[in-house]
């Protein structure tokens, strides 16, 4: 008996392993054992390391087969635990069904909506993400490295959707003492159309601008990047920050906003920035700024 004869295929192996072909195909690509090209499986040399073989069959052509014996356990870079995770890995980790993690990694900007599925953004790439393809829908999917669910922005997006009293209240945020200088300096005490306390005159006239253009939009959420830096405003449609710079005067102010403006680039963030002769014309400056970004109004 020849050793191929010892070895069965993807699916057969797939079924003796309770999983879904699709799962075990999608498990190895993630582990580095198989890449697809064109419309064909290849074997990669980890997945030649594991004895996958190629065999052909008179009827159905050339396939890949595994030993019989073969187990998500066996290596380090098993399927069980790929080096890349899809969002229901990562959702099995954080107690989350995985469309409710995509909403989560989109609102954070680091994959965007594609038509069917998801794609990865520039964002999502410097973080180690990974576009993906169902090989047999061809719907595009993201995986990321198991960092990612110790991301800092992640942790704290995680907190704030699961209702963590301790976040919401700051108790489990670090401070920063020039952003509370800042905020003791210039207390949220306006309210906007929405319910929104904001700062200054300026931030109520933007925040009142995008609710009444019924633009989905928060106010001073934190960039989900390493550095602990907040935006005026956000616009989760399309991943859009919004600055108004102010106290063009002030040199400590100047020094901050010129910090602020290197991160938005070193992480290719959207970003419009505003300053007072916009303020007063944003009828005609928002629509052309946004629509920049994917963002329509009116």
């Amino acid at each position: 008996m020849s050793n191929k004869t010892q070895k069965i295929s993807t699916s057969a192996l797939a079924k003796a392993m309770s999983l879904s072909s699709k799962e075990l195909f999608q498990k190895m690509e993630s582990s580095g054992w198989i890449s697809r090209q064109g419309d064909q499986w290849k074997l990669t040399e980890q997945g030649e390391a594991q004895g996958g073989e190629y065999f052909e069959h008179p009827k159905y052509g050339t396939y890949i087969v595994w030993p019989q014996l073969l187990h998500l356990s066996d290596s380090n870079s098993s399927p069980s635990e790929p080096k890349l995770l899809t969002a229901s890995a990562i959702g099995h980790s954080i107690s989350l069904p995985a469309r409710r993690v995509n909403a989560l990694l989109s609102e954070l900007g680091w994959i965007k909506k594609s038509m069917k599925g998801w794609q990865v953004t520039p964002q999502g790439q410097l973080l180690g993400g990974h576009q993906q393809e169902d090989y047999r829908s061809g719907v595009p999917y993201a995986t990321w490295p198991k960092s990612i669910i110790e991301h800092k922005a992640l942790q704290l997006s995680l907190k704030e959707i699961k209702g963590d009293l301790s976040h919401a209240i700051g108790l489990s945020q670090p401070a920063d003492s020039e952003v509370e200088n800042f905020r003791s300096k210039f207390p949220a005490k306006l309210r906007s159309a929405d319910g929104h306390m904001v700062r200054s005159k300026a931030e109520m006239l933007i925040d009142n601008w995008l609710y009444i253009a019924e633009i989905v939009h928060a106010y001073e959420r934190k960039l989900p990047v390493d550095e602990d830096v907040y935006c005026d405003f956000y616009i989760p449609t399309g991943k859009v920050y919004i600055e108004f710079w102010g106290l063009e005067n002030d040199k400590k102010y100047q020094k901050r906003k010129a910090e602020k403006i290197k991160i938005y680039e070193k992480y290719n963030l959207n970003l419009i920035q505003l300053n007072d002769n916009e303020i007063q014309n944003l009828d005609d400056v928002l629509p052309r700024l946004l629509l920049k970004f994917g963002v329509q109004t009116y």
